[in-house]
């Protein structure tokens, strides 16, 4: 009876590390996903539009399908904080490329800062991407 019982355990034992062993190797964190912008520099003016890829740095696969539910473009890398401009968001494009609209005012260091979520995920993936305006 003794034989049984320790046979059952074993058994037990091995398909829970089976299961809970590959678990988290199967699953990605916040921190394997990273935006990139598509161009560094945009010309200076109005309705300005700037690209983002949201990737998977674990697989190099584009992220479709995310909710960007935060943004702001400002003068951070060149001391100006106060200096901000609205962002919105444009359709269209490959999946896996986001697109916003924004007024690049002046020349200089634009810093655009995004918060996403990723389906399937639990956290936020936050970006800090500096773009350059130029005439």
């Amino acid at each position: 009876m003794k034989s049984f019982d320790y046979s059952r355990a074993v058994a037990a034992a091995l398909i829970g590390m089976a299961v809970f062993g590959t678990a988290p190797a199967a699953l990605a964190e916040v921190k394997d996903y990273e935006f990139q912008l598509v161009d560094q520099t945009v010309k200076t003016g109005a309705d300005k539009i700037v690209t983002v890829r949201l990737l998977n740095k674990k697989t190099g696969k584009p992220v479709p399908d995310a909710v960007i539910f935060a943004t702001r473009l400002d003068m951070a890398p060149d001391g100006m904080q106060e200096m901000v401009t609205k962002v919105a968001s444009v359709p269209g494009g490959e999946p896996g490329t986001y697109k916003f609209k924004a007024n690049f005012s002046m020349e200089g260091r634009w810093q655009l800062s995004l918060g996403a979520k990723v389906q399937g995920e639990t956290g936020t993936v936050e970006s800090k991407l500096v773009v350059s305006a130029q005439k």
